[in-house]
């Protein structure tokens, strides 16, 4: 009978530690990171005025996915809505403000992945998705396939009841001068005005650097972000490459390369040369030295994009976090636009090299 009361009682008593363990754990402070893009970004090249609108549209994105965390909502969520917002602003090239293929198309790539489970979306080459981060998203929950491309992924996104636009919808006139300069420049053709566009007007202060001629290498726009309930989640949304060979797929919409989620490790999200980062798979390797090197997230993102990228000649940045709370991000370009916030704190802003 002693022995009955004295094992019940040290069953309690391991229970009791148990469960004071598990509630004196502390809560997860939320966190995210946004960037619009890395490039040939230079001071130079953007008037006061369009550095003044980059700025505030990295506000408004941060603050959208922030809004969402902080009321107790997923990673997963809180990626999606900022990337409704980055594709919604002409500025950056995802979605509204899309850049050209060398036909004159606008062909979008997207892809996000859930770090609690592995489980990841994305849709390539889609050209009526009015967000296709939601694309992406209905790939990974309904469907049996993590990649959709072409019409057939135009089809699905259609049928998993998103929001769908006709092709002049993504058409903007900042977008369609710097193609027809760039071609003018390199003397190809120049394809004809799309059907149903309004008739050359006004543009809006897009960072072009019709200066460069690599200018048609950057854009691409992704978040990552950490959720009170510890989890972390990625996604990247573009309009991929300037003059573009129609089909061309970049890094974006491949889980590896542009974008990757695990608990386990971190969450990234890149931008740059697709064609470096789906050589090295960039969003995997940051991961990878992060749990099988025991790496700091910011030794982890700076080895891989000076380091690896830059032997390979490649050019871009990442954005990374942690379940911890890690934060960071990394490029080798003259700047990157982004932003990150965590709980209770401010907003920590940069475009050019030289900011923190």
């Amino acid at each position: 009978m002693r022995l009955a009361i004295g094992v019940c009682m040290l069953m309690g008593l391991v229970a009791g530690a148990v469960s004071g363990a598990y509630a004196q754990q502390p809560a997860h402070h939320w966190a995210i990171v946004v960037h619009g893009g890395a490039g040939v970004i230079e001071k130079s090249a953007l008037t006061p005025d369009g550095d003044k609108a980059y700025r505030a549209g990295l506000d408004r994105v941060i603050h959208a996915g922030a809004a969402v965390l902080d009321k107790g909502g997923s990673a997963m969520d809180a990626v999606e809505a900022a990337l409704y917002v980055f594709e919604d602003d002409p500025l950056f090239n995802a979605g509204k403000g899309a850049v050209f293929t060398r036909e004159g198309k606008n062909e979008m790539d997207a892809s996000i992945m859930d770090g609690s489970n592995l489980k990841a979306g994305a849709v390539a080459g889609v050209t009526r998705p009015r967000h296709p981060i939601s694309a992406a998203r209905a790939v990974m929950e309904k469907s049996p396939h993590v990649m959709i491309a072409g019409p057939g992924a135009d089809a699905f996104a259609e049928s998993a009841g998103l929001e769908m636009e006709p092709p002049s919808y993504f058409f903007t006139e900042s977008r369609w001068q710097s193609l027809v300069k760039q071609l003018k420049r390199e003397g190809k053709p120049i394809p004809p005005r799309p059907a149903g566009v309004p008739p050359e007007g006004a543009t809006v202060p897009v960072a072009s650097f019709d200066e460069s001629p690599d200018m048609h290498r950057y854009g691409t726009t992704g978040v990552v972000a950490l959720d009170k309930q510890g989890n972390i989640a990625a996604g990247t949304s573009t309009g991929g490459m300037q003059a573009k060979m129609p089909g061309r797929i970049g890094d974006s919409p491949i889980i590896g390369a542009g974008t990757y989620a695990s608990n386990q490790s971190c969450a990234v999200s890149g931008t740059g040369t697709g064609e470096y980062f789906i050589r090295l798979g960039v969003a995997r390797e940051v991961c990878n030295l992060v749990f099988y090197k025991g790496m700091k997230l910011q030794d982890a993102v700076d080895h891989v994009i000076h380091k690896e990228l830059e032997d390979l000649h490649g050019d871009g940045g990442v954005i990374a976090i942690t379940p911890d709370g890690q934060l960071a991000w990394s490029f080798n370009t003259p700047g990157m636009f982004r932003a990150r916030l965590v709980e209770g704190g401010q907003v920590q802003m940069g475009i050019y090299r030289d900011e923190p």
